[in-house]
């Protein structure tokens, strides 16, 4: 296994990031774009925004700028249970947009590099950003169902987890090994369990919805009006239980 931002990342997974990817031609943005993939490196850089952001709110609130989550615009977009079930429902996706001082947001970002650079070359960018955005529903609807309603969360692990799923299913699909998959999701689940302040909840909703997405563009391959119907579908399905069932839970 080798080091990566979330535990360790399979060699399988490097190798196929490596053979995949084409030499670079020049430089710059559009050099980068080409090896890690526009989609990925578009989301990292709103990531890293929205870092800033809550940062310099954080300082005009009187706090440390390094404690970000102390700022009125982290309070606004982190997922509160009770506030979305209020109907403040754009919490749903801007907190996975949020991380809780400068190393989380490190840890996240690397590991997004990695695999989003290695899903997006094997599903092209439209289908890897709707994978990232259910991976985002799904962690969001299993904290609306099963979480504290009074209990903030944030963070891209959602998203990053969901990546994981999807990128485990895509390795079954072509009868790949999954020893080294099998072996990362063990440890950085342990370091779910034994670290505090990590959702959980929102780690298992995110990979249960990235390996749906990566399904229904798995088993609906080469037909693209299907994989639409059958995300779109899945995307209002998680909507509606954040949105009604949640609601009505509680």
């Amino acid at each position: 296994m080798i080091p990566a931002s979330v535990g360790f990342q399979c060699p399988e997974c490097v190798r196929a990031g490596q053979s995949g990817a084409r030499a670079p031609k020049g430089g710059g943005l559009r050099s980068a774009g080409r090896r890690w993939g526009p989609v990925t490196l578009s989301l990292i850089a709103v990531n890293v925004a929205m870092f800033v952001v809550t940062a310099i709110s954080a300082a005009l609130d009187g706090n440390n700028p390094i404690e970000n989550y102390r700022s009125t615009v982290f309070v606004w977009l982190s997922q509160w249970p009770v506030l979305v079930d209020a109907g403040q429902w754009w919490r749903l996706v801007t907190a996975a947009f949020l991380h809780v001082g400068p190393f989380h947001l490190v840890l996240n970002m690397l590991a997004l590099l990695v695999f989003g650079a290695e899903l997006e070359r094997a599903l092209g960018r439209g289908r890897f950003l709707a994978l990232y955005f259910l991976s985002i529903l799904g962690g969001a609807t299993a904290i609306q169902l099963f979480g504290d309603p009074l209990v903030p969360v944030a963070g891209a692990s959602t998203a990053l987890y969901g990546l994981l799923g999807g990128l485990g299913v895509l390795l079954i699909s072509r009868r790949q090994d999954l020893r080294g998959l099998v072996t990362l999701l063990v440890i950085n689940v342990l370091i779910s369990v034994l670290v505090p302040g990590i959702s959980i909840l929102g780690h298992v909703g995110g990979f249960v919805a990235g390996a749906l997405a990566a399904g229904v563009l798995v088993l609906a391959r080469g037909r693209t009006a299907a994989q639409t119907v059958g995300l779109v579908a899945l995307g209002a399905v998680l909507l509606a239980l954040c949105l009604v069932v949640s609601t009505v839970a509680r």
